[in-house]
């Protein structure tokens, strides 16, 4: 059976794929209004993967995000922390194209971007997960998973009802790299079972996988270990790390249980506010007098008690 065809272009939004990284972007794609041209492979190489200039963003006067700079090495597990309206989720929208900010830059592997284009995402190498699942229920977990290489469906909507031309090949090749990525988050045993009828734990472990399956060059986490046990969080970040080192894939994560953070990231930015009031290492930012202050009061809300 082929791909469910409402499935096809659905997690355009969501999950993106990663071939112009090494070569810059082809014509269709190339930023417009002043925005800078594409860099060349070595240009990418050396260039931060993701870089925040000055990122002003506020709703109806309300300051969500004031003036954030922020700076992500390719490779890194990059951590984003604070207090409950903090401003990471708004950042995390801003880097992916969902709000438009006020001011300032973002600039993907080399290439300003004054508003990424959240319709284009699927051919910069970005991949997200989000706070609140967003798996299709009723679709088994490999169908879920599929769903992630759904950019790269090239036959018509016929072939993909019948199964026949170029959707046969098309079919197979995302059933495989989907059945890889299961293997990989030690997912086989519930390849076949409906998305909806998993464990909440396994779920998330589900939408980590959609969004790995296209080997992105930046993944965005929001909150991925959200409402999980301890043993739970520490299988995700387990996963996490190992899929940054088998796919040199960068991380920006955000998350709520410092004590994950602080164990699994190589830098952590702390917003308070919209502002950001520290940038680091775990350890610097851990024994950082603002952060501790900012976290007066909220570590006890941690269920585990992580605090910093």
């Amino acid at each position: 059976m082929p791909l469910p065809s409402y499935a096809i272009g659905v997690m355009e939004a969501s999950v993106y794929a990663p071939e112009v990284f090494a070569r810059g972007l082809p014509s269709a794609l190339q930023p417009s209004e002043g925005h800078t041209a594409p860099v060349t492979g070595t240009a990418v190489a050396t260039s931060p993967m993701l870089s925040l200039q000055a990122i002003g963003l506020s709703f109806g006067g309300v300051v969500a995000l004031a003036d954030i700079d922020l700076s992500v090495r390719s490779g890194e597990i990059r951590a984003i922390i604070g207090p409950n309206g903090a401003g990471k989720s708004s950042l995390i929208n801003v880097i992916s194209g969902v709000y438009r900010p006020d001011r300032g830059q973002v600039q993907l592997a080399g290439i300003d971007y004054a508003q990424v284009p959240t319709q284009r995402l699927a051919h910069l190498g970005v991949a997200r997960t989000f706070q609140n699942l967003a798996l299709f229920k009723g679709l088994s977990v490999l169908d879920n998973v599929a769903t992630g290489l759904a950019y790269k469906v090239r036959s018509n909507f016929a072939g993909q009802v019948l199964g026949i031309g170029r959707s046969r090949g098309e079919r197979r090749e995302t059933r495989s790299r989907a059945d890889q990525i299961l293997e990989f988050l030690d997912l086989t045993a519930v390849r076949d079972r409906l998305a909806g009828t998993l464990p909440y734990g396994l779920r998330k472990r589900v939408e980590l996988a959609r969004a790995l399956v296209a080997e992105p060059r930046l993944l965005l986490l929001d909150e991925p270990m959200a409402g999980m046990t301890s043993g739970e969080k520490s299988e995700m970040a387990a996963f996490v790390r190992a899929a940054r080192d088998r796919f040199a894939t960068t991380v920006v994560l955000i998350e709520h249980d410092v004590g994950v953070v602080m164990g699994l990231s190589d830098r952590v930015a702390v917003l308070d506010h919209g502002r950001k009031i520290a940038d680091g290492t775990p350890d610097e930012v851990r024994n950082d007098q603002r952060v501790i202050d900012a976290y007066l009061g909220v570590a006890s809300d941690n269920e585990d008690g992580a605090g910093i």
